[in-house]
């Protein structure tokens, strides 16, 4: 416990005194309560930059959690640090993962007021990574000074249950009952159970209740475990209720049983109720629910969370054993969710559902948005109706009409999108529109737009020059920019023109009725060594626009290839400040090397990297004079010749990558090859170096270096092979590094024996010896499978266990059960280590037989209606008979009424009541008969009420019924 506590027990500081207290002391909270304090306080750790560093620390007693505080700031749980505790809660550990130079300083772990506190000591790493690259994380943890805790924690351990075995013992030798009872509260016709231990197994007892004692009967069931007494009612009634008393040895132990029988649904009528109703407006709804529980008991129904009352179109009737609601003439506001409550002494209960009423929907909401408009079409848009109706917009009517005229044109249904487009207009034309929508419950009313106008003819504007992307002896591949004005309407496409150099002719690259439809073509109608123009136009709606401004010239033909280096470089004079050079003209290769239309000359000193040029523009001669030396000094030069003025030899490249794809992480199985294939780009040629772990790799792996890609071949692998791996590029311009972790593994071996073990009941924790292979293979790790004996296949409870110690739960009684447990890795799958068979033999309880308690017979009953009242339809003149049946005890009293009035004193009328058949007889039907004819049943339980309409042939009808 600390000062964060507020419930039963609570701790707090008063200056130096720290107060516990324990808020309604009671036996059951006989306890050893002590300070916590520290075994193992947590030591000074020293670790290297990027390494993990573990603080630990020995509690004297189990704690959840404590608090741990690093320079100041208390510490979660996260990326950064990693908190976690033992099974038993006495060892508690701070990870800090990839230790910088900030996270060094002073960290604590704090207990209540207790704490201790050490020094986090973090070194730069001796070995910087090359290149001044970020070196990989490090997998090994810096501990303090080494300290078995675990054996530690587990001798606190057994100290700690020794004193608390110790405290028990006194306490049960002074008195009797170690667990006493407790109230209980019962839900009528369900079981209720009382129970108790004593300290000593010999002990015997009586029970009473209200001071009466109580012996085995149907009612009670008496049985004795040891030290433990239990009391079970199987069938709680209300005169369960009492005070009930375990007396042994002249101690005693008291509780209270308290029946309840709060309102309950009938299941069946609750699963029927829950389901949403669906009803068309001007239609009738009706919710009903029987249910059991002490009377009296309060019925309130709700609508979207408003209590309802009776009214015109509300009904609620209520009996002793079920509710009905009838919700009349439904309207589409009366969607929405019902709800029913039922309340008594003993508590309440709720059940819910839903009414959907469905309607035609409302007219699409407005105003119109005209999206756009041109000579020859109108596209606008509209929002969907408000209210659906509960039905889904299958389509929408649409209707027409010229500004000006009287008259609507239909055009039709359209799909239920709120967008149209009208290409039936005509230019500058002004038009109205009509919409309604339409679902499966009807046709909403109309919504009318504004005034909308078709638009005049608009043409766009030129787009940008093309640009030539790439020209070939038979294509020239073009691109341009859509023009900043469209016209008002969408571009539909671009036509394309070309004209020779020197020509005033312009002809048309695509065909008219083929528009490009792209801002890109390929022009194929070309003559090599020509040199062409191309401008290009936008079409819209309304058609053509202007045409763009010329693109640039351009030759079809293909691009020219570098030509070949120049041959026989030599110093033909010098003096003290100057040197004249002399070289041959490369050779002309067609298709590979072109012929070479100048040079540049271009010189650097001995002990410098960069190249100066001397000639600023290319020469034609295959001689140069450079002057401006210095005398004595060393110098390198180089001639580099171009074809047609453009440079040939490829400037100095850094180091770089070239497969992006490749993998960063390889699995081999031992004994076979890895080879690793890198691409990269360098100029000029670097050197190349292979590492294993930041050391250079032996003789027995080959490497075989070509221009632009490296490889490393280890022919027969082992498993010391396993490392990272890298490869670094370097030359004038720079270096760059690229790594890949090998791991080079077998099929692990299994684990050792498997033994089961069950320290709470209804579980099996299974525990197996480490396979050899763990040691040298971080990632290997365990799965566990189960065979139930009631199946015939195996199951896997586990995976990816990293631990040898796993509990399986649900295990169940009379059941045998088999464990196997795998080894994983990388590369497979282990053959199993099978457990011995594990059984727990089910427990036979005693066989009860109970004998049901007869009770009189109440035939007493509230009013009904076994056969309602029917609709009537009579000629004018003829007679009409109505007739229903209703039962009751004490026998009800009938009274008919027609429009509310009562009908039992009318001589016009024939009314008799035998046995429960209500009839009444009319002789001659006349329009003042037609009306609602209900019969109202009452006695000292109740009342009930059943009616019709009587509708006279050839007057308006009425539809309606109910019962209630």
């Amino acid at each position: 416990y600390d000062e964060n506590e507020t419930g039963k027990h609570s701790l707090k500081s008063v200056g130096r005194t720290t107060n516990f207290s324990i808020d309604g002391l009671m036996q059951k909270d006989t306890e050893l309560f002590s300070k916590v304090d520290f075994v193992i306080k947590i030591q000074e750790i020293k670790a290297e930059e990027r390494e993990d560093a573990l603080f630990e620390c020995v509690l004297t007693h189990p704690l959840p959690n404590i608090t741990w505080m690093g320079k100041g700031n208390i510490l979660e749980d996260g990326e950064k640090y990693n908190l976690t505790m033992s099974d038993h809660k006495l060892i508690h550990r701070l990870l800090i993962k990839d230790c910088q130079m900030l996270d060094k300083g002073i960290y604590s772990a704090v207990v209540g007021n207790t704490s201790c506190n050490a020094w986090l000591v973090v070194e730069a790493d001796s070995n910087p990574a090359p290149g001044g690259e970020r070196r990989p994380r490090k997998t090994t943890v810096a501990r303090g000074a080494r300290t078995d805790i675990e054996k530690v924690a587990q001798e606190q351990q057994l100290k700690i249950q020794g004193e608390m075995e110790k405290l028990l013992a006194e306490v049960n030798a002074k008195y009797g009952f170690i667990c006493g009872l407790t109230d209980v509260s019962a839900i009528i016709n369900e079981i209720a159970e009382l129970t108790c231990k004593l300290s000593s197994e010999d002990c015997e007892g009586a029970w009473f209740r209200d001071g009466k004692q109580i012996f085995q009967d149907e009612s009670f069931s008496i049985t004795k475990d040891g030290p433990i007494h239990k009391l079970v009612i199987s069938k709680c009634t209300e005169e369960h209720s009492g005070k009930y008393r375990f007396e042994a040895d002249g101690r005693k132990t008291e509780a209270m049983i308290n029946v309840k029988d709060p309102p309950r649904f009938d299941l069946e009528d609750l699963s029927a109720f829950t389901e949403p109703k669906t009803v068309k407006v001007g239609h009738n709804a009706i919710f009903k629910l029987h249910f059991l529980g002490h009377k009296p008991i309060k019925i309130q129904w709700f609508r979207e969370g408003e209590e309802l009352q009776d009214d015109n179109n509300t009904r609620i009737e209520k009996s002793a054993s079920q509710s009905r609601l009838l919700l009349s003439r439904c309207q589409r506001k009366d969607t929405g969710e019902i709800k029913i409550k039922l309340k008594n002494e003993h508590g309440f209960t709720e059940a819910l559902s839903r009414l959907i009423v469905l309607d035609k929907p409302t007219p699409p909401l407005g105003p119109a948005e005209v999206t756009e408009s041109s000579a020859t079409c109108i596209e606008f848009r509209w929002r969907p109706p408000k209210d659906d109706g509960g039905s889904p917009v299958i389509n929408y009517i649409m209707e027409r009409q010229q500004v000006g005229r009287n008259t609507w044109k239909k055009i039709g249904e359209i799909p239920g999108v709120s967008s149209y487009r009208d290409t039936g207009v005509e230019r500058g034309r002004k038009y109205c529109y009509r919409i309604r929508a339409v679902t499966a419950e009807g046709t909403s009313e109309v919504m009318e737009t504004e005034e909308m106008q078709a638009g005049t003819l608009a043409f766009p504007g030129p787009p940008a020059p093309p640009k030539v992307a790439s020209a070939f002896d038979d294509c020239i591949n073009l691109s341009w920019a859509p023009p900043s004005n469209t016209g008002g309407s969408r571009i539909l496409g671009y036509i394309l023109e070309k004209r020779k150099k020197g020509s005033n002719l312009w002809s048309v690259v695509n065909a008219n009725d083929e528009l490009i439809k792209e801002k890109k073509y390929a022009v194929k109608d070309v003559v090599a060594g020509m040199e062409y123009e191309f401008r290009v136009t936008a079409i819209n709606l309304s058609g053509a626009g202007e045409f763009s401004s010329p693109s640039e010239f351009v030759f079809a033909r293909d691009p020219k290839k570098p030509p070949g280096k120049v041959t026989g470089l030599k110093v033909t004079e010098t003096s003290y400040n100057h040197l004249v050079l002399t070289w041959t003209k490369p050779e002309d290769k067609p298709g590979i090397q072109d012929e070479a239309r100048g040079y540049f000359v271009e010189i650097r000193q001995a002990d410098c990297i960069e190249w100066s040029r001397c000639n600023s523009t290319p020469i034609i001669m295959t001689s140069f004079s450079v002057k401006g030396l210095k005398s004595m000094d060393m110098y390198w030069v180089r001639v580099i010749e171009l074809p047609n003025y453009v440079l040939a030899m490829p400037s100095p490249v850094r180091p770089r990558f070239t497969n992006n794809k490749m993998k960063s992480f390889f699995v081999v199985r031992a004994g076979n090859s890895v080879r690793i294939t890198v691409n990269f780009e360098a100029s000029p040629r670097p050197a190349i170096i292979w590492l294993k772990d930041n050391v250079p790799v032996t003789k027995r792996i080959t490497i075989s270096n070509s221009d632009g890609s490296s490889q490393l071949l280890i022919p027969s692998s082992e498993r010391s092979d396993s490392g990272i791996y890298s490869i670094l590029v370097k030359n004038l311009v720079g270096q760059e590094t690229l790594s890949a972790e090998v791991r080079v593994t077998d099929d692990p071996k299994p684990p050792g024996p498997v033994e089961l073990e069950e320290n709470v009941p209804g579980t099996v924790t299974v525990i197996w010896e480490p396979s050899p292979d763990e040691k040298r293979d971080d990632r290997l790790h365990y799965t566990v499978s189960k065979l139930d004996s009631t199946k015939r296949s195996w199951v896997t409870v586990a995976d990816r266990l990293f631990n040898n110690k796993f509990t399986v739960c649900n295990i169940m009684h009379g059941r045998e059960y088999h464990f196997r447990v795998y080894a994983k890795n990388d590369m497979g799958i282990s053959a199993p280590s099978e457990s011995p068979t594990w059984e727990v033999e089910k427990k036979k309880e005693k066989f009860l037989v109970s004998v049901p308690t007869m009770k009189d017979c109440d035939l007493r009953c509230a009013p009904s209606f076994i056969v309602p009242l029917k609709l009537h339809t009579a000629p004018k003149g003829y007679e009409c008979y109505m007739s229903c049946a209703v039962k009751g005890n004490p026998k009800p009293r009938i009274t008919w009424y027609r429009n509310h009035i009562s009908l039992n004193t009318n001589t016009n009328y024939y009314i008799s009541n035998t046995c429960g058949v209500c009839t009444m007889l009319i002789l001659r039907v006349g329009p003042k008969d037609m009306g609602e004819y209900s019969v109202i049943a009452e006695n000292s339980l109740g009342r009930a009420e059943c009616s019709t309409i009587l509708n006279v042939r050839g007057e308006k009808k009425i539809y309606w019924l109910y019962l209630r």
